[in-house]
């Protein structure tokens, strides 16, 4: 297994998003990543549509490939002998669990250092593991309602709208991702290990700082705006004749080239109302009007060319769809095709989110099944074949045993 991190055994007890997607990160740069999960399966894999005959959905799919699966009972002695095994081979232990229920599952901090003194445990929740709300669980959506984003996201008619994409998970497990290197890093210099701690409401605040900032300072009450910028114009969604695209003419220069190409230049750089970025967002409405005619005189990709060429940020918004018949994300690999047993045909699946030149991520291997890979996970703990079997007889592990025919390997085609 090759990569910058190959060196890194990682077990990932994370379940969702937040922690299998950091799990994933440091997979596609070659971390060894031991996905533990219930031995019928944990219940992120089947979150969403079924695309395999075994239940997997999308959200599995694109964040455990590069794993491997130890179908684990650790609440049983024998299980816990294995868990604790385990641990003491490895680096990172990763589990978006509610805090309270780390020491049931022996994940806590506590009980690792017993077993392994430099291990580095990285924790995901929604509220973090102090102040009242830590005993509370949620999901994404929870954390995005209480930084004030579904409340600024919202319509005119006051009704709030959540991002339909969960960014406070990715962004809480990509946080989370660095956490861990710098953890590595601080281990390496000093033999310590400690506590990666992340949380999704933290994340969703950054996401909102700027407006937090506006209200805490100034007292500025922004009202719910959709897809509209509070502090630029025009910067929004509009409609073209045959769909819709995203204009964004932020910045003083790019007003200037915004007015030069829609007409009637002096009117919109003359009027003190528009002088700078904040001064057209608190005045949008001519502005917008302006951007909403000229776009409806137009289709969506005669209007993206123009404002292209005029060097303002503009996108057709495209459908599912039409994502995935893109030229450019087509032709960049920004999608690959990972196989999986069972499901009908390859599944377009993001690939890793960061390029670097000497060390690239990789996608190597398919998602695991459910216990795949315990037999030789125990096997490489010592653990005879009699009593891998015993195990499994009890119920204290499980196997999957591949059938002739399936599709074995994830592939970047």
């Amino acid at each position: 297994m090759g990569g910058v991190l190959k060196d890194i055994r990682v077990l990932d007890f994370g379940r969702f998003i937040a922690g299998p997607y950091c799990a994933c990160v440091l997979a596609e740069f070659g971390a060894e990543v031991i996905r533990v999960e219930r031995i019928t399966g944990g219940e992120d894999r089947f979150v969403g549509a079924h695309l395999a005959e075994t239940g997997e959905g999308p959200m599995f799919l694109q964040h455990n490939r590069n794993k491997r699966s130890l179908a684990l009972d650790p609440t049983t002695p024998e299980g816990r002998e294995v868990m604790n095994r385990l641990v003491a081979t490895a680096d990172v232990v990763i589990a978006n669990l509610p805090w309270d229920a780390l020491p049931k599952l022996g994940l806590d901090y506590e009980s690792l250092k017993l077993v392994k003194p430099d291990i580095i445990l990285a924790t995901m929740s929604t509220f973090g593991h102090t102040g009242p709300y830590a005993p509370r669980v949620g999901f994404d959506g929870v954390a995005q309602a209480m930084s004030g984003g579904i409340w600024l996201n919202g319509t005119g008619d006051g009704q709030p709208v959540k991002a339909a994409a969960q960014y406070t998970d990715f962004g809480t497990a990509l946080a989370s991702a660095v956490g861990i290197l710098i953890a590595l890093r601080h281990r390496d210099q000093t033999g310590e290990g400690q506590i990666v701690e992340g949380c999704l409401l933290k994340t969703a605040l950054m996401f909102a700082s700027a407006f937090l900032m506006d209200q805490g300072v100034l007292g500025e009450f922004r009202t719910a705006n959709s897809n509209r910028s509070q502090t630029s114009a025009p910067s929004g969604v509009f409609r073209a004749r045959d769909g819709w695209l995203i204009v964004q003419a932020a910045t003083n220069p790019v007003y200037r080239r915004w007015a030069r190409l829609v007409g009637d230049e002096q009117r919109w750089l003359n009027d003190p109302r528009y002088k700078d970025d904040i001064s057209r967002g608190n005045n949008p409405d001519a502005i917008n009007q302006r951007m909403e005619q000229w776009c409806g005189e137009r289709g969506v990709a005669e209007c993206v060319e123009a404002l292209e060429r005029a060097r303002i940020p503009a996108a057709p918004v495209l459908s599912p769809q039409e994502v995935l018949e893109d030229a450019h994300i087509t032709e960049t690999g920004m999608l690959r095709r990972l196989h999986f047993p069972g499901i009908a045909k390859p599944a377009p699946a993001a690939g890793p989110q960061l390029w670097l030149s000497k060390t690239p991520g990789e996608i190597r291997t398919r998602p695991p099944m459910i216990g795949e890979h315990s037999a030789e996970i125990l096997q490489a703990l010592d653990y005879a074949p009699e009593e891998i079997a015993r195990l499994e007889a009890l119920g204290v592990i499980g196997t999957w045993r591949e059938q002739p025919a399936e599709i074995a390997a994830a592939t970047s085609g």
